[in-house]
């Protein structure tokens, strides 16, 4: 066995990779060879799709894998905005790779559209944060192999205020005492930013669709247009007449303005991090206070690495995801090169040592998956059109708010 597996993880992987190797053993590889059950070596090769960070952070563990089975790894770098596209276009006419990273928003067209297999985890499963396993979980199954986790936070310049907030409340008369612009900064752009604006949503009540005991989501149950969410609509019109909130505070300037000192309190994710540091402010995360009386949740996002359904190397690409991907070393490689946190557990936990990923993290601990149900495409335009509206005060917010419920249920028939 590789050097890399997770020791917790030693049985249950190799009971899983030796489940596939019985049921596909005789397969052919994308060059005609044989896998042989016995060696596990074999001439074939695995075309990997991926993005520049995770390309150079895969090149070590790809050669260990074509050391240790003699399968070879192509890794091609990506532009991420395409990938999901180019899946749907490729794999069908043979053209696409064998695996690919993608964020488990894409799992319900993918597998809908027939170009992703499910991945035979077994008990391996259970070595992942429960979270990313819900988020690739579409009809019961899991569909990629998860490596990170993403969610919005309240990001605070400890310098302007040196404790985390007890409350809405009490972030913005900190921020009063401060003597700063804002209160707060959130992003909303003249296209909308439903993503970031979603735990002070679900503080008020509403969510997008209800969810089944499994964590995955329930398109019948659309709750995003009951009277809670006109609460928050009214807010959000509120926040925008006393100046706080507007389509003119883009992701850019909301950053630029939390570098510059205009507020202690920014809403934004690890990405952000990195800049905020070179520009010399300390900082500390934390869990997103409340604006409505009920706990804030974010999306949250996990990226993993998807199976090909046309691949002819699954015996090869399942190995390579179970027992080299899903390491801690890999795990923890990838959570260096992106700063978002590991969904495989063990890495997790050596990960929340620092300051700032715990912050992370325990923001993400009320927060439900990214949707990935097809469903989903029908609500974001509408979704961001309609906060857009409200925060540029065209009309009644409850009466846009029940305008874009209205337009929501009519795609959904569609």
């Amino acid at each position: 066995m590789s050097a890399y597996i997770n020791k917790q993880g030693i049985l249950k992987t190799v009971g899983v990779v030796s489940v596939v190797l019985i049921a596909l053993s005789g397969c052919g590889s994308s060059d005609g060879s044989q896998q042989s059950a016995q060696t596990g070596k074999t001439a074939s090769t695995l075309t990997i799709w991926a993005d520049a960070d995770r390309v150079a952070t895969l090149k070590d563990v790809a050669q260990k894998f074509t050391d240790k089975t003699g399968v070879k790894v192509n890794l091609v770098q990506k532009d991420m905005g395409s990938v999901q596209q180019d899946l749907i276009t490729q794999v069908p006419a043979g053209k696409g790779p064998d695996i690919a990273i993608g964020q488990n928003d894409w799992t319900g067209v993918l597998a809908t559209d027939g170009v992703i297999q499910p991945l035979e985890l077994g008990d391996a499963q259970g070595d992942y944060e429960k979270i990313a396993m819900d988020a690739f979980n579409y009809n019961g199954k899991i569909y990629a192999l998860p490596y990170s986790i993403e969610n919005v936070a309240l990001v605070r310049n400890t310098k302007l205020a040196p404790e985390a907030p007890t409350s809405w409340d009490d972030m913005v008369a900190t921020a009063k005492n401060a003597g700063t612009e804002y209160p707060y900064l959130l992003q909303v752009g003249d296209q909308g930013d439903s993503y970031t604006m979603y735990p002070v949503q679900t503080s008020f009540g509403p969510f997008v669709f209800g969810q089944n005991s499994d964590g995955s989501y329930d398109s019948g149950k659309l709750t995003i247009g009951d009277d809670n969410g006109v609460k928050f609509a009214q807010w959000m019109q509120q926040q925008a007449k006393d100046g706080v909130l507007s389509t003119s505070m883009s992701a850019d300037i909301a950053l630029s303005k939390f570098e510059q000192g205009a507020s202690p309190y920014l809403i934004s994710g690890p990405w952000n991090i990195s800049a905020i540091k070179k520009a010399g402010i300390d900082v500390a995360v934390d869990a997103i206070p409340s604006a409505g009386g009920q706990p804030a949740k974010p999306f949250v996002g996990v990226g993993g690495f998807f199976l090909s359904s046309k691949t002819n190397n699954k015996i090869a690409a399942t190995n390579f995801l179970i027992n080299y991907v899903g390491t801690d070393e890999v795990q923890e490689a990838l959570y260096n090169a992106g700063g978002r946190l590991p969904a495989l557990t063990s890495a997790y936990k050596k990960a929340i040592e620092d300051p700032v990923s715990e912050g992370f993290g325990k923001a993400s601990e009320n927060g439900v998956p990214m949707p990935n149900i097809t469903e989903m495409s029908s609500v974001w335009q509408y979704w961001n059109a309609a906060e857009v509206s409200i925060i540029s005060q065209r009309g009644d917010a409850a009466d846009l708010w029940g305008q874009m419920t209205s337009e929501i249920q009519d795609a959904l028939k569609k």
